[in-house]
């Protein structure tokens, strides 16, 4: 890994770096590469062999694709992958069984001209889950032409018939909301929107138990417009969801700011969830609980600034709390958009006494290699015990790929 200059970083941003060894970027294996403008990758087990599979949505070339984990063998070539539908200005995708029929399914929201929410059915042979003739994709009515939509989370809200998902969207219209399920899933018609926060640009949908009873609530960063910062929405309980009731805002913080993707993460050991956002265009905010009590009570939040360099490195996009190094501690893994070179796009920083320090030590990961990089995630692609960095990014088109953690 390269390490940034101790003095340029004491400086300007008064980070730590280490002052020894200057090895190079983690190395970078390409999953795909074969289509334009990778936006995002979620994972989950489709196939139930332990490894996580992703899915992505190529915005610019138009396809959401799957990608089946080859095993820690073949993990550093190219994925088995398929192309499960084929729709305009896709921003996200997500695996979720929507219909309960075993398969697992993917959600794609469409911004652009699209404005439409799409389900890409799985095939119930699982034999043919790499083959796009048995996949079929379907919009959902109440998401046609309304809004431009961003992310999608599923999630049971209802208690009740199949899964629900918590949708977002940015510009004219934009709002955080819920599709609920019907009986029979796979009528789409049936599935309806219930509206829940006026929003400007959704950036994440995080869910937490924020206020610890019992049912999930849902971590949101609005980037743009009137309300930007960070929130939460409180979900009522399934029964008053289900009649239609309002979710409670709490406001946490980042008010004013432009807000990116966020995490949810007991960053400091506390036994309670933080959450940390980076902020345009070179900050990373960490807001923890203010008291003893972590229920509804408690709804205040103290605010630790990190400043990165913004001339080593791209404007705010991504983080993701994650222990790199295998030395017990929590680490953040940060990504940027316009990261031209010779800045770097993928950096990780790491505290030396306690994670309430204003001084973190920053680390090279991607090199100057890539512009615009998006979500990331942490799984240990190779299995040999430590945790790599997957992420895609969309304008130097090195499409979805994963970086190998060198600590072992």
């Amino acid at each position: 890994m390269r390490y940034f200059p101790v003095l340029l970083l004491a400086a300007i941003c008064h980070l730590d770096a280490y002052a020894q060894n200057k090895p190079t970027a983690w190395k970078r294996h390409t999953i795909d590469d074969t289509s334009r403008g990778a936006d995002g990758v979620r994972l989950a087990d489709v196939n139930g062999d332990g490894l996580m599979d992703i899915t992505t949505g190529w915005e610019e070339g138009g396809v959401i694709r799957v990608y089946l984990h080859p095993g820690p063998k073949k993990v550093a070539e190219a994925w088995p992958a398929v192309t499960v539908g084929k729709v305009r200005s896709p921003e996200d995708a997500v695996f979720v069984d929507l219909d309960g029929d075993g398969a697992t399914d993917v959600v794609s929201s469409c911004e652009g001209r699209t404005r439409t929410m799409y389900v890409h059915w799985a095939p119930r042979d699982k034999t043919r889950y790499l083959d796009s003739k048995a996949w079929k994709t379907e919009a959902i009515p109440a998401t046609a032409g309304k809004q431009s939509w961003m992310f999608s989370l599923p999630m049971q809200i209802d208690g009740r018939d199949g899964v629900d998902l918590i949708v977002s969207s940015k510009g004219r219209g934009a709002s955080v909301g819920w599709l609920q399920s019907p009986k029979n899933p796979r009528d789409l018609t049936a599935w309806k929107y219930h509206r829940l926060y006026d929003a400007g640009w959704i950036m994440s949908l995080v869910a937490s138990d924020v206020d610890g009873d019992g049912d999930p609530d849902v971590v949101v960063s609005d980037r743009r417009g009137k309300g930007r910062g960070v929130l939460w929405l409180e979900n009522p309980g399934a029964k008053a969801a289900a009649g239609g009731a309002k979710w409670a805002e709490h406001r946490v913080g980042g008010a004013g700011r432009e807000v990116m993707f966020l995490d949810v993460a007991d960053l400091d050991g506390d036994g309670r969830d933080d959450i940390v956002v980076p902020i345009k265009d070179t900050e990373v905010h960490v807001f923890r609980r203010i008291g003893k009590s972590a229920d509804r009570n408690a709804d205040e939040w103290s605010t630790q600034i990190i400043r990165l360099p913004g001339e080593l490195i791209g404007r705010a996009k991504g983080i993701h709390v994650a222990d790199l190094n295998l030395d017990g501690r929590q680490d953040l893994i940060f990504s940027c958009e316009g990261a031209k070179q010779p800045k770097s796009g993928v950096v990780w920083l790491s505290y030396r006494d306690k994670p309430t320090d204003k001084q973190w030590q920053l680390h090279d990961l991607s090199g100057p290699a890539g512009v615009k990089f998006d979500i990331l995630q942490t799984v240990d692609m190779d299995g040999d015990g430590d945790l790599d960095v997957l992420t895609c990014e969309e304008r130097d088109n090195l499409g979805v790929f994963w970086y190998e953690n060198p600590t072992r």
